[in-house]
């Protein structure tokens, strides 16, 4: 079982930066593929951005995030984290941290662990 937790939401201006912390527990981490999605308010789930830590793959994003948004990894920490720059009020939700043995369910949105997310607020 891999337990999944996030830190460092909060409410920032618009133009600002967030750091999005992901610890996992209960597994060893290095073969999961891990990412990141979010949830605004009465919209659906969607998919910001995975990494994939032993294929040595580029990371993916959504189209709505590149080259505002960076994923990383620390394997050896069990951690994830997601640079968040140049944000903009369409970026406020909660964003949740998702981990799955397969990239493919981690894009689909169904990967097998979820965390509880994290809230993120940007202001006009």
């Amino acid at each position: 079982q891999v337990q999944l937790v996030e830190s460092g939401g909060g409410l920032v201006q618009a133009g600002g930066s967030l750091v999005l912390s992901c610890a996992a527990s209960g597994r060893t981490m290095s073969r999961y593929a891990m990412g990141w999605f979010r949830q605004a308010a009465g919209e659906e789930r969607e998919f910001v951005a995975a990494a994939i830590s032993w294929s040595g793959g580029s990371p993916y994003y959504a189209d709505s995030v590149k080259g505002r948004f960076t994923i990383s990894r620390d394997n050896a920490k069990n951690m994830a984290y997601l640079q968040m720059n140049s944000l903009k009020p369409e970026d406020t939700a909660i964003y949740y941290c998702a981990a799955d043995g397969t990239t493919a369910r981690l894009r689909a949105g169904v990967p097998d662990y979820w965390g509880q997310g994290t809230q993120v607020t940007v202001s006009s």
